[in-house]
Order: structure tokens, then C-alpha cells, then sequence
């Protein structure tokens, strides 16, 4: 089975614009999440997906200097970029991450991609039941699912948020949850906001600006020092509705 891992990312975010290009320390967000997810055993190639908005030639270039590939398709219809990322590389199962959770663990990615392959499931996710800090998202689906929600998705938010339409159908679709040890769902790694992107280099710096720390290290320092936690606690997770 060739499972290929596909990161969206554009520069037209609403909250952030430009998040995915934001320097964090000494790098930008997309290149630390890529870094971080070549470091998994299981997750196979890896490919950014961004958009033919002339803005994102800027995530072209810096994919380039990375040396990752990349493919560009609809910017709004991120189903459709997916689909067709996913055909054109020959992805026999596609693993999703996006560009703004920098923090990706290897580990957690590599647990629900093996979860995915040993139980063989339509869908696996480590956010079905979330226990992980958001962030640390990773969603696996067989390519004929994905054919499936790409034919048959038709609302808005489904198409924008790739994998709803999956996840909403359980008696269509087999779902894996796939559940951390420990509920750490009060954190918030992902990067939607300026408090976000404080945290994030707060966290990096902390660590060095390596890209070798684990999710459990962070929690260690987040335990030790929970105001760092405070920095982002605000923060309202984007609903998928607004797309």
C-alpha cells in the first residue's frame, strides 16, 4: 500500500495571513512542520498542496528551498486539491496534516498511520476522540474513501475541510479513533493567531529551535510552567462552518 502524506497550505488564511510563512526560530512554519513529519517512519512521501493563487508561489519557493514536493490546485475546494494531489502521486492511502501545527509529532503520526494500517479501517484519526493537544492532528483514509467524499461531498464546509463528509457518515465509512494515553486536550499547539504564533516560538525556543523534541517534552515544560499555556488559552478554535 503506498501511503503518501499531503500538507495543505496557502497564504490566504483569515486570522493570520501569511501564518504558514512565519518565522519560527529561524525557520518558517511550513518548513519546521515538513521537517517534523519526515522524521515519521510510516507516513510515506511527503507533498504540500497549496493553491494556484499567484500569492502562493511564495509556498512554492519555499518548498523548492526545502526540497519538498508540491502541487497546486483549487484554493477553495481543498477536497478537490487533495483528490487530485492524491491521484496524481498514486497514493494507494493518504495521510492529512495541516501546515499550521508546526509541533506534528512523528511518534503520534506514526501511531495513527499504524493503527490505520493494522486495523485497516476507511478513516482513522487521532481527533475522532481527541485526547491530544490540537496540533498534533492526524487523519488517515483509504484513496477510495476519499474518491467517495470527493464525489459525493456537496456542502461547503465539507468540501473546504476535506475530511467532514467522512467522519459524518460512520454507517457509510469503518472510523478508527485513535486515543492518547492521557487527556492533554487543553492544549492548544496549532496556529491560527498572534497569540498562537507567541506561543509557538515561546515552545521552539524553549527546545533549542530543534525540530527533534516530542510532544512529551512540551508537555513536560508545559507542566513544570503552566502560565506558557496562558499565552494562547483565549483563543476560539475556528468553527467549520465558516470555512
Amino acid at each position: 500500500m503506498k501511503v503518501i502524506t499531503i500538507i495543505q497550505a496557502r497564504m490566504g488564511s483569515t486570522r493570520l495571513p501569511g501564518k504558514v510563512l512565519k518565522d519560527l526560530g529561524g525557520e518558517s512554519v511550513l518548513a519546521r512542520a515538513v521537517k517534523r513529519v519526515r522524521r515519521t517512519k510510516l507516513a510515506g512521501e511527503v507533498v504540500i498542496a497549496t493553491t494556484n493563487n499567484s500569492a502562493d508561489s511564495e509556498i512554492v519557493a519555499e518548498c523548492e528551498r526545502i526540497a519538498a514536493n508540491v502541487f497546486r490546485g483549487d484554493e477553495n475546494d481543498v477536497l478537490d486539491r487533495y483528490y487530485q494531489c492524491a491521484l496524481s502521486f498514486g497514493a494507494d492511502a493518504v495521510v492529512r496534516i495541516t501546515s499550521d501545527c508546526p509541533l506534528i509529532d512523528s511518534d503520534v503520526t506514526d501511531k495513527t498511520v499504524h493503527s490505520f494500517l493494522d486495523r485497516r479501517p476507511d478513516y482513522a484519526s487521532n481527533t475522532l476522540e481527541r485526547k491530544y493537544p490540537r496540533g498534533l492532528d492526524t487523519e488517515v483514509m483509504t484513496m477510495e474513501a476519499l474518491t467517495v467524499a470527493w464525489q459525493d461531498a456537496r456542502k461547503p464546509y465539507q468540501r473546504a475541510h476535506v475530511t467532514p463528509y467522512l467522519y459524518e457518515n460512520p454507517g457509510r465509512f469503518r472510523l478508527l479513533p485513535v486515543c492518547g494515553f492521557r487527556d492533554y486536550s487543553h492544549y492548544r499547539w496549532t496556529l491560527d493567531t498572534d497569540e498562537d504564533l507567541a506561543l509557538l516560538r515561546t515552545l521552539y525556543e524553549r527546545m533549542n529551535n530543534r525540530d527533534d523534541f516530542s510532544w512529551l517534552d512540551l508537555v513536560k515544560l508545559l507542566e513544570q510552567e503552566p502560565e506558557l499555556a496562558d499565552m494562547n488559552r483565549g483563543v476560539m478554535q475556528k468553527a467549520l462552518a465558516e470555512g
